[in-house]
């Protein structure tokens, strides 16, 4: 099992910044830490991907936050942060950690999510 802690989100104006942190912890050391992500979720709306990392540290973003936000990860794959600069209204969501990890012996995916920290961008 891997326990995800958000934090960082908060209040801020259009055009400020935010960084987000999700500290992973694994319970098993039979847990392997793969994909690790952000998703976020408007209200009214559907979760959605905003920017991930694979297993081999190739970076992925959403259309609507290229240039804007940078992904990242330590070695260990158990701190993931999202910095996210020239915020915007419509940037306004829970945003939620994910990782995707595997379990040695076992051939299925295990997917986590953290609890979700509250992005609020207004003037």
């Amino acid at each position: 099992q891997v326990q995800l802690v958000e934090s960082g989100g908060g209040m801020v104006q259009p055009g400020g910044s935010l960084r987000l942190s999700c500290a992973a912890s694994k319970r098993s050391l039979s847990f392997t830490i793969r994909d690790t992500a952000w998703y976020r979720q408007a209200p009214g709306k559907q979760r959605e991907l905003v920017a991930l990392i694979d297993f081999d540290g190739s970076e992925k973003y959403a259309e609507f936050v290229k240039g804007r936000f940078t992904i990242s990860r330590d070695n260990t794959k158990t701190a993931i942060i999202l910095q996210m600069n020239s915020l915007e209204p419509e940037d306004t969501a829970v945003y939620y950690c994910y990782v995707k990890a595997k379990r040695s012996g076992r051939l299925e995916d295990f997917i986590y999510w953290g609890q979700g920290t509250q992005v609020t961008v207004s003037s």
